[in-house]
């Protein structure tokens, strides 16, 4: 069970012909969790065939313009799809002021809807996924994100078999680590099951470099970051609270991320190549996406 990253914007604060503004769809287990929501990310949702019906939370960074633009005319769609659900919606400090100032351009929005205001810390628990947020350094209060997939322990099929097992109750009880009695002998559960880590997937948008984003990103094996601005343009990156390609690398080295995503890609370069070199000379797995890539963890 690994979850699947679709990009389907990666451009920073001005889409270009091939980048849209900001949005990332986490989709693990029947959970289908929008990470931002910039302005075309309903169109973004047709090209890549899939259904913003199917959405079931949405994590807000921050309140920017490019970020969040997209987001009164996918909750009108929601609301005239019928939408069954209720969404979940989490942000930084303002989020529910700002939703109810999003009802002067849709008007009363018609489906149920969780608003939550967050800071730092566990921010949600399933039975899969524990979903975690830490503030950020951008100017308007903001959040990185980190989405964990718990440990599992599962059942070994073939084992299952060759010991005769067949179906039942008794296998939620292997599943919790309790040894059973089946059919008069003793089964221990180390004989049929096997342990399955949980991934790790972090998302660090827009943000001046802190010792929050290397707790949020601390052993990911995904490490998704903003990379607005390369290292030669560290001024002027500083002077307008983002990240470098060079600062997002040491990120994920510092904080033993497996691998690096660099997305919310700058506009100013027209050789993104630029940016993808300058972070694999400090992180060498890295990959910079493209619009409606899609990544499995």
């Amino acid at each position: 069970m690994n979850p699947k990253i679709t990009f389907l914007g990666t451009g920073d604060a001005i889409p270009t012909r091939s980048r849209n503004h900001t949005a990332i769809l986490y989709s693990l287990a029947g959970e289908n969790i929008l990470i931002d929501c910039g302005e075309g990310t309903q169109r973004q949702f047709r090209k890549a065939n899939l259904s913003p019906t199917k959405l079931t939370r949405i994590l807000i960074t921050h309140w920017h313009g490019d970020h969040i633009l997209g987001l009164p005319g996918l909750l009108q769609t929601l609301a005239m799809s019928d939408y069954q659900r209720t969404l979940e919606l989490y942000g930084p400090k303002g989020t529910k002021k700002t939703i109810e100032q999003l009802k002067i351009i849709t008007g009363n929005i018609k489906i149920n809807m969780n608003v939550h205001e967050i800071s730092s810390g566990i921010i949600e628990k399933t039975n899969d996924l524990e979903i975690s947020a830490l503030s950020m350094k951008h100017g308007p209060p903001s959040v990185a994100f980190a989405i964990n997939v718990r440990d599992k322990i599962r059942l070994d099929k073939a084992k299952m078999k060759k010991l005769k097992i067949k179906p039942g109750p008794h296998l939620k009880q292997l599943q919790e680590g309790k040894d059973i009695t089946y059919e008069g002998k003793k089964v221990k559960t180390s004989q049929i099951t096997y342990h399955q880590p949980g991934k790790k997937v972090a998302i660090i948008m827009d943000t001046l470099f802190n010792p929050n984003a290397l707790k949020i990103a601390n052993k990911a094996d995904l490490l998704i970051t903003e990379s607005s601005f390369s290292q030669q343009d560290v001024a002027l990156a500083q002077s307008h609270n983002h990240l470098t390609a060079a600062q997002a690398a040491e990120i994920a080295k510092l904080s033993k991320s497996k691998k690096l995503i660099l997305t919310h890609v700058g506009q100013r370069y027209p050789d993104k190549s630029v940016l993808l070199n300058e972070a694999k000379k400090i992180f060498k797995n890295t990959e910079l996406v493209r619009d409606l890539d899609v990544i499995e963890v």
